[in-house]
């Protein structure tokens, strides 16, 4: 199958680049190996976006929720229909394994399909790619990398392992609803990017004993009926139903680099690309969204990069001629 544009991921970004490409009169395939718009499908249930609606708009289709900020229910909903108002081309359950460049076209070879196209735009989330503790036992299945709801939890011994945003609401919220719920926390408190309409909540909890919280301390083995955690003070055992990992999560570095992507030297691992046309050090080989920022995963958000669909689309066009025949002006 040949394309002017394959665009990688069908997360909001990857669906606002497929309708940049649509108004270019481009050919694009936008390939994904989950569902539709798969990052926010893995959120919890009753997740409610920190932004309002219009700052998570594609494609000039309104987005009108119930309450001030849409929840997860809404944002499925909502980018199913412009998936539909544009007619995006969007193939699911499609894994991309591999890509080469033949002479000008990029080779993708898929789960299920060979794509070959002029240019290829990364519009990879990171939420698949939990960071893990590498430690004994966090194979068994009470060992859980993401939180849909609380009620599985009920008057259950829960540790939970982080200290940023998702642990912090995992544990309020399993609490609140009849967990026995203790932290274990790297760091010496809670983190400072912590919502800080959320913050006195934890810190009272924390203090006075409703949630347990070792900090300085580490996850050091994960049994079937305890988790040990190194202290400051020793080693202690704690008696546990389940372990909730909220340790964050990362792009796909191994599949950027083995498309040729270099990454700065630094504590993020940012990839090298141009900020104006978001290309990178590969021709025709383009990141947008969140994928930008490497480690750095609060940095891009839906509302702040939308632009980069423009950005690409645009250069793409620039390089076009009048007798380069794949590209409609």
């Amino acid at each position: 199958m040949l394309y002017d544009i394959v665009i990688v991921g069908a997360g909001p970004i990857g669906l606002a680049c497929g309708i940049e490409a649509r108004k270019a009169g481009l050919s694009f395939a936008i390939v994904e190996k989950g569902c539709l718009v798969n990052s926010i499908y893995n959120y919890p249930l009753n997740m409610t976006f920190f932004s309002t609606s219009e700052r998570l708009e594609i494609g000039d289709v309104p987005f009108i929720s119930h309450g001030p900020k849409p929840n997860r229910f809404e944002a499925l909903e909502y980018y199913r229909r412009v998936t539909e108002s544009w007619k995006l081309n969007v193939n699911l359950y499609e894994k991309i394994i591999s890509g080469t460049r033949d002479k000008n076209l990029h080779v993708l070879q898929s789960s299920k399909a060979v794509y070959q196209s002029r240019y290829v735009i990364l519009a990879l989330g990171f939420y698949d790619l939990p960071f893990l503790l590498n430690v004994p036992g966090e194979d068994f299945p009470k060992v859980k990398h993401y939180y849909d709801e609380p009620h599985p939890y009920y008057k259950q011994k829960i540790v939970v392992v982080g200290a940023a945003n998702s642990a912090v609401d995992v544990a309020l919220e399993t609490w609140r609803k009849g967990a026995d719920v203790t932290m274990v926390i790297r760091e010496g408190s809670i983190r400072d990017s912590v919502k800080y309409w959320v913050r006195p909540d934890i810190d009272n909890r924390i203090s006075e004993g409703s949630i347990k919280a070792f900090f300085h301390s580490t996850v050091k083995e994960i049994k079937e009926e305890h988790v040990t955690v190194t202290t400051p003070n020793g080693e202690v055992e704690i008696e546990n139903d389940f372990v909730l990992a909220m340790t964050g999560y990362q792009p796909p570095f191994n599949f950027m680099k083995a498309l040729g992507i270099t990454f700065h030297n630094d504590a993020d691992h940012t990839p090298v690309y141009n900020e104006e046309s978001m290309e990178t050090n590969v021709a025709g080989l383009y990141l947008a969204g969140v994928v930008c920022g490497g480690l750095r995963t609060n940095k891009w958000f839906i509302e702040n990069s939308r632009v980069h669909a423009e950005q690409i689309i645009s250069h793409i066009i620039s390089r076009g001629t009048d007798s380069d025949k794949s590209f409609k002006r």
